[in-house]
């Protein structure tokens, strides 16, 4: 694709770099409105300056991903009315030795449901339990939001269905699903222990505490995760109890203490009264017992009709529960501001993508990247660092994925199914370089802001710092195993 013209290349290098910068800062002093505000800021001059139509705005929002991010939202809540967050807390301080184990475990733990369930899912189901482990142990968050990011982006190289790049690059290779993970099996899993290494070479002194105040800290999350969900059974049970011990408590006082003189002769009073209503009630029974055996044989005749008709009505009244609570859910847990986010980056990334800058930078690089060289393996990586981190990691597939296998095959049509494994897996760790890397990354960092109660902000820097490391060992080392 060749560059557009000056005008929209100028345009929409200024609304990339405006988007850029508030998603990197958001507390700007010149314009502190946040990330969400600053994708629709940056979607919004896209249209304005005429790089995109908004026909094309609109096609460019990617409506699985974001039904991908509402379903899981949605299934987390429910995760935690099942108690899974329970039996996890309990899985995470089992014989534990500290918190460097725990951080090892929650690495272990993102890195296989990322390549099971997807790594955007992972990341919304664990962020505000993984925040509130640390907040519980009384650790740094950082640590264990970069272990939950950066392991659920590397385990999701493993299979086709871990992240949406994997899945392109699945359908176009034509790679099967045993192959694929056969493939980039020992890649991934000397990635994981070399990454967790490395965090907790950069926070071995911040992770220390001692054992019997962790497991005693993952007891309290266990109890707290069971009862924390205000529509879970858990709650509405214990409300219950604690409603239904009130008037007992109010009526225990009476029969312990022995009432007084007066009392007792109120009390004769009141049996006498007693007495004499009980036979009036024996005679207005006697009076009406033709009638009510009359009532009785019509109700009889009428029942098989009535009984088919309220097990009809009590079947549109449990839709009608099942639909008011999924509101009620989807009203106060669904994150709305994380989905406008992503519509307005996805906006955002096509109009940059439409200017030719991605294409050019490539059409620049290729020569030097050569696949039957080591050089051109480490210029095709960089290539693909730099623009999965600039344009996003499932354009950079759409853009390289055809041109390498090309260039692959032309070289040996053996080497092709190699390179197509290559292009998954540096794809997929560039995601850890930083924050704007992954779709992985913005998730954990907005849940952990929006979290109502334990919420937290993991800066740019912070995962710049950890992340250029991380991915430059881990992408390396990677390299040298996939098969």
């Amino acid at each position: 694709m060749a560059l557009a013209s000056t005008e929209k290349v100028i345009l929409g290098s200024i609304a990339f770099a405006i988007f850029w910068v508030l998603a990197v800062f958001p507390s700007v002093p010149f314009l502190p409105v946040g990330r969400t505000a600053g994708s629709l800021l940056g979607a919004m001059l896209m249209v304005i300056f005429r790089v995109i139509t908004p026909d094309e705005a609109c096609h460019a929002i990617d409506l699985p991903i974001l039904g991908l991010l509402f379903g899981t939202m949605v299934v987390s809540v429910y995760l935690e009315e099942a108690d899974m967050f329970k039996h996890l807390a309990k899985l995470l301080s089992w014989k534990s030795k500290g918190a460097r184990d725990l951080l090892c475990r929650i690495c272990l733990i993102a890195a296989i449901s990322s390549a099971i369930f997807t790594n955007d899912t992972s990341c919304v189901v664990l962020t505000e339990f993984v925040l509130k482990i640390a907040s519980e142990h009384n650790l740094p968050r950082d640590p264990f939001l970069l272990a939950l990011a950066s392991s659920a982006n590397i385990g999701s190289s493993v299979t086709p269905i871990g992240n949406p790049q994997n899945l392109v690059i699945a359908v176009q290779s034509k790679i099967s699903f045993g192959s694929f993970l056969v493939g980039l099996l020992p890649a991934m899993l000397v990635g994981i222990l070399v990454n967790g290494l490395i965090l907790l070479c950069m926070y071995w002194k911040q992770l220390s505490i001692q054992k019997h105040e962790e497991v005693a800290a993952g007891e309290a999350v266990a109890k707290e995760e069971v009862i924390s969900h205000r529509f879970s059974p858990a709650t509405m049970l214990h409300v219950t109890s604690l409603n239904s011990q009130e008037p007992n408590s109010r009526f225990e006082p009476m029969d312990i203490e022995s009432p007084p003189a007066t009392a007792n002769a109120n009390h004769a009073e009141s049996l006498r009264n007693c007495s004499t209503s009980n036979e009036n009630e024996i005679h207005q029974v006697s009076s009406s017992a033709p009638a009510s055996a009359r009532n009785s044989t019509a109700s009889k005749e009428t029942l098989p009709d009535a009984a088919p008709q309220k097990k009809d009505e009590a079947v549109p009244s449990k839709v009608i529960l099942s639909v008011n609570e999924l509101n009620d859910v989807v009203r106060i847990h669904v994150s709305p501001t994380l989905l406008i986010f992503f519509c307005g980056m996805f906006i955002t990334v096509e109009g940059f993508n439409r200017t030719g800058i991605p294409s050019a930078l490539w059409d620049w690089m290729e020569p030097h990247a050569k696949v039957n060289h080591a050089s051109g393996i480490a210029v095709l990586a960089v290539v693909i660092l730099v623009l999965s981190n600039v344009a996003s990691n499932v354009p950079t597939v759409l853009l390289l994925g055809g041109q390498v296998a090309g260039s692959a095959a032309a070289t040996s049509a053996a080497e092709e199914k190699k390179w197509w494994l290559i292009l998954a897996w540096v794809s997929t760790v560039a995601g850890n370089l930083s924050l704007l890397g992954s779709a992985a990354n913005l998730i954990v960092c907005e849940q952990a802001r929006c979290s109502p109660d334990v919420g937290y902000t993991l800066s740019f820097w912070n995962h710049l710092k950890f992340g250029v490391p991380s991915t430059i060992i881990v992408t390396a080392i990677g390299l040298t195993l996939i098969r």
